[in-house]
């Protein structure tokens, strides 16, 4: 029988650094030789994230319409269709950002019914660490609501190891403060201080994740209700659509000044924003442009440093709004960006909803090793 494909799941909440994370690692282990396939996961389709990894030259397939857990047939429908391209030896999968019970509808029904063909690494989330600070030190102003936090909390508590992500942009006091926090919160687990961006402490995570034994049991006590509720307090929005133009415009300004105007006008109603990015798509080159933290300002995370005539866009928001308004500030906020740099746009589809109530198609209540 041919070899196992290792399994890797990296989790964490909205903007934790998810998708850096995982293509940091996909370059790492292509550097060793191994073959590398990559599983993007979202409630809907168009997201940012899979156009980014694509561009980057990776193997990627997209769950979308559902969490993992929720979809868990069309997770391994996914990787069976990786594996038929050009089989890799390493599977890197980014779970939904609002998901969480993952060891026990994941990472086990893998281990359960999958394992002659799996060999899973241990389950590691990302800590952002301005969501971190806010809710884990309880202090009040956090953006979220208790059953938002919830869910963040959750997710720390099933990880066999938490990352301590955007390290270069802490402080040492700030990063021992944050440590603290997780080491009251989940004691116990170990914790990784890791810079997605620059690479820092990445040969340590793989070091981390190439271990074997009995990882991935920590079974959620978890009250399904408060996470369906917490997880339906957030407005969700994928849209995608074009913005051309007869004489050449920059791409990075239209995606740097969506965000920049979202984030203000976010924060004028009140509503923080988990998670916010556009992609520009234009012949082969591509930027990103995303928001950090609605205390900070956005920033263009990967430039395309290209003015086309044409581009495709996509928009992602996950915003604590009513989705109907979300997608009233998108579009407008889209047409005044675009409007002042003399570009037409052209809305071609957008899906902007609350998630409905988890539904896994497995949950096991007991933990095997492997």
């Amino acid at each position: 029988m041919s070899e196992r494909m290792r399994f890797v799941m990296v989790g964490g909440f909205l903007g934790a650094g998810k998708t850096t994370t995982i293509g940091r690692l996909a370059r790492m282990y292509q550097e060793q030789g191994r073959k590398v396939g990559i599983v993007t996961n979202d409630q809907a389709s168009d997201l940012v994230d899979t156009h980014t990894l694509r561009s980057q030259g990776f193997d990627v397939g997209e769950v979308a319409g559902a969490c993992f857990c929720c979809n868990f047939r069309e997770l391994t429908d996914t990787v069976a269709a990786l594996a038929a391209a050009d089989r890799p030896d390493v599977i890197l999968a980014e779970p939904v950002g609002s998901c969480t019970d993952l060891v026990a509808t994941v990472v086990q029904p893998l281990r359960q019914l999958y394992g002659d063909r799996f060999s899973v690494a241990p389950y590691g989330v990302i800590l952002k660490p301005t969501h971190g600070l806010k809710i884990l030190s309880g202090s009040g102003g956090s953006g979220f609501s208790p059953k938002a936090a919830y869910i963040f909390e959750k997710q720390l508590q099933e990880a066999d190891f938490v990352l301590l992500n955007r390290i270069d942009e802490l402080t040492p006091a700030q990063a021992d403060e944050l440590q603290q926090l997780l080491e009251r919160a989940v004691p116990g687990t170990p914790i990784l201080r890791v810079s997605a961006r620059q690479g820092v402490g990445f040969e340590a995570l793989g070091a981390l994740l190439d271990q074997q034994g009995d990882f991935g049991r920590k079974i959620l006590d978890l009250d399904y209700d408060i996470y369906a509720e917490g997880e339906a307090e957030l407005g969700w929005l994928n849209s995608s659509l074009r913005v051309q133009s007869q004489t050449r415009f920059p791409l990075d300004a239209v995606l740097l000044g969506i965000v920049e105007q979202l984030r203000l006008r976010l924060a004028s109603e009140g509503a923080e924003t988990a998670h916010l990015k556009t992609i520009g798509l234009w012949e082969g080159f591509y930027g990103v442009a995303n928001l950090v933290s609605s205390d900070s300002p956005a920033e263009l995370s990967l430039p395309s440093n290209c003015e086309p005539l044409s581009a495709d866009v996509v928009v992602n928001a996950r915003v604590a709004i009513a989705p109907e308004r979300l997608r009233e500030l998108v579009e407008e906020t889209v047409r005044q960006v675009a409007g002042g740099l003399g570009v037409a746009v052209e809305f071609r589809q957008t899906q902007s909803f609350r998630p409905g109530r988890p539904v896994p198609t497995h949950r096991f209540a007991e933990a095997v090793g492997g």
